[in-house]
């Protein structure tokens, strides 16, 4: 039976957990490490936590807040935000995460994949790819929370982070994020196809189902926010996570 990882994102701004939607309006949750420790209990694969402000704001990672928050955690960890050096690289390990997630400097310094990668191995460097469809409905690649164009598409620039050592791509639709429209699959194929590291596919989850048709259409993984910590589309604040039974039932089972 095939497993593939079902990944809760974090978003953290200012200290506080928050929730977007295509990127805009955040939305106050709480507290990371309340949250991480609910989810010690759901027993998920991994935690991704994501600082949206960091880059934009010219800030270094929070080396204490984060150092506080995977303290608390039992499962494996990656973080991403405000990560410019080799320095902040090896200062986020030390701290206990397993994975950094490099966002803006993938696109403007891709040689940091590099430099990483060859301290710590690919496995721990992933690169998180934006994309949004222009006005002619293309596939384009944004950095710093969707403001910066980038001229490669999403699949040369998934293929370019792969040749400097990426190990994983972690792949939003900021048309689709936060809305529970179902991920993109037409992206998901395009990008699986060209590369031979994982996918980690997010953006509008819905449900159990959408991580079963996002892995039939190539992701490695799914990740998702809104389905994570609120309790329906009515934006209820409520940390959740499916039950082992219910992903063996209704996702695992069903993979070949």
């Amino acid at each position: 039976m095939r497993r593939i990882r079902v990944i809760p994102i974090l978003l953290l701004s200012n200290g506080g957990l928050v929730k977007t939607a295509r990127f805009k309006k955040p939305n106050y949750i709480g507290d990371p490490i309340n949250a991480v420790r609910i989810f010690n209990d759901k027993e998920v694969d991994e935690l991704a936590l994501l600082d949206i402000e960091a880059s934009g704001l010219g800030k270094e990672p929070n080396f204490e807040k984060i150092k506080n928050v995977v303290s608390e955690a039992f499962m494996p960890m990656a973080y991403g935000g405000g990560i410019k050096t080799l320095d902040h690289i090896k200062s986020i390990f030390r701290v206990g995460i397993e994975k950094v997630v490099i966002n803006t400097m993938a696109g403007r310094d891709p040689g940091l994949l590099e430099r990483g990668a060859a301290i710590y191995g690919s496995q721990s460097i992933a690169v998180s790819m934006d994309v949004k469809k222009d006005f002619l409905g293309k596939y384009r690649v944004y950095l710093n929370k969707g403001k910066e164009k980038v001229r490669l598409s999403p699949v040369e620039y998934a293929k370019r982070a792969e040749s400097f050592g990426a190990g994983e791509i972690i792949i939003t639709s900021i048309d689709r994020e936060g809305t529970y429209l179902g991920y993109d699959l037409d992206l998901v194929n395009q990008v699986s196809a060209a590369i031979q590291i994982p996918l980690v596919v997010n953006g509008g989850a819905r449900n159990i189902n959408d991580f079963l048709i996002a892995a039939q259409a190539g992701a490695s993984a799914t990740a998702a926010g809104s389905l994570f910590v609120y309790s329906s589309d009515e934006k209820g604040v409520m940390i959740n996570y499916p039950k082992q039974h219910e992903l063996t039932d209704h996702l695992y089972s069903k993979l070949n």
